[in-house]
């Protein structure tokens, strides 16, 4: 299905909305931090110095990156749909514990009355627009109006298989640590997940093991939606790439600028288990950012899809053309209307063209069947 014109353009204003909330914090952050340790925190360098506490996270820069390619892409993609209903579902997800989380204690202990009022009202709005882009996505839809509009693409089976191993197996990689978490360091849970007065995270963001799971359930539902070519596996696996990225890309750069490599047979083995799922979380993101970025294949059916004619004596794709009953108009040659020369077709006559519904359809595959060239016998 694809979206009308005003919920693209509905949509796009919201994910603009959304982009906004994000790069007006990143710009509270950039003013309240020098940028450099800005950088330096996200990535988690433990000496890291920052003038004020970021409000912040890496993964805050790659959302306003989603929001900005979502809301070009709800006005020109033929996925706008999907695309829509991706943003919506990460949003309400990555918003919703802000809700129980800005004003607790350790939020209150760290960040100024004034600031959390702004990042409540901030979670309130962006939780509204998410929901406001799945009722846009399943409200807005139409069919096609004619065969030259572009219709909606799926990933092809290069990029399909790649997606699925890639990102399941991501998947698996972020589900076996939180499983480690858990294990190893009981005393943490629930906080690790919902949040509380042990554990600090962004003021606007979720805890850690939160982002984490979110990132997993991600990864393994697009990954899976790929194997299957489903429209929604490209919107979906694009965002889950890219919210692999951050934890990908801090710990390789905490690995060379620790200069670990050098150190690496010295290492726990949990610390080498530990840099290895850094990068190939980065590996895994940068290459399913390259497969699924560009466009699929249009959905719409193939020259052996149910509607299409294989052959002579076979339904055809529109209006049926010359020859036996099934493949044609009721006209020469069939039972209700016997032609003069039905012992035979006669030698000296050239068989017509077919019409559309013989191998690939012409102009498109819509339409009404061109005129034969000659006339058919008996006529």
């Amino acid at each position: 299905m694809i979206l009308t014109r005003g919920a693209r353009v509905t949509g796009s204003v919201l994910c603009g909305v959304l982009a906004v909330i994000v790069a007006s914090w990143l710009v509270r952050d950039i003013r309240a931090v020098e940028f450099d340790q800005l950088l330096r925190y996200w990535a988690g360098f433990p000496d890291a110095r920052s003038q004020a506490l970021p409000a912040t996270t890496a993964t805050d820069a790659v959302l306003l990156v989603v929001y900005a390619v979502a809301a070009v892409a709800a006005l020109r993609s033929a996925v706008a749909a999907t695309v829509l209903v991706a943003v919506g579902v990460v949003t309400i997800a990555a918003r919703l514990p802000g809700l129980w989380n800005i004003g607790g204690r350790a939020m209150e202990s760290s960040y100024s009355d004034d600031l959390r009022t702004r990042a409540l009202i901030c979670a309130f709005a962006a939780l509204a627009a998410g929901i406001a882009l799945l009722i846009i996505a399943g409200a807005g839809r139409r069919p096609p109006d004619g065969s030259y509009e572009q219709l909606p693409t799926r990933p092809g089976p290069g990029a399909s298989v790649t997606a699925f191993l890639l990102l399941c197996a991501a998947g698996a990689v972020l589900v076996a640590w939180e499983i480690r978490q858990v294990v190893k360091y009981p005393e943490i849970f629930p906080d690790w997940y919902v949040g509380g007065d042990r554990l600090m995270h962004g003021l606007i963001d979720p805890p850690v093991g939160w982002a984490s799971v979110l990132t997993a359930l991600l990864c393994l539902f697009a990954g899976v939606s790929a194997l299957s070519h489903a429209v929604h596996s490209r919107p979906f696996g694009l965002v889950a790439a890219a919210l692999l990225l951050p934890g990908g890309a801090s710990g390789v750069a905490l690995t060379v600028h620790y200069e670990l490599f050098d150190h690496f047979g010295s290492l726990s083995t949990e610390s080498q288990l530990t840099m290895a799922s850094w990068f190939f979380e980065a590996f895994v993101a940068v290459l399913v950012l390259i497969a699924l970025a560009p466009r699929g294949f249009a959905d719409v059916p193939g020259p052996f899809a149910p509607g299409y004619g294989s052959g002579y004596g076979e339904p055809g794709y529109g209006q049926q053309g010359y020859g036996t009953p099934g493949y044609g108009t009721p006209g020469y040659g069939s039972e209700a209307h016997p032609g003069p020369d039905d012992a035979g077709p006669n030698p000296g006559q050239q068989p017509p063209a077919p019409g559309p519904g013989y191998g690939y359809p012409q102009g498109g595959g819509f339409g009404p069947p061109p005129p034969p060239s000659q006339p058919p016998p008996g006529w």
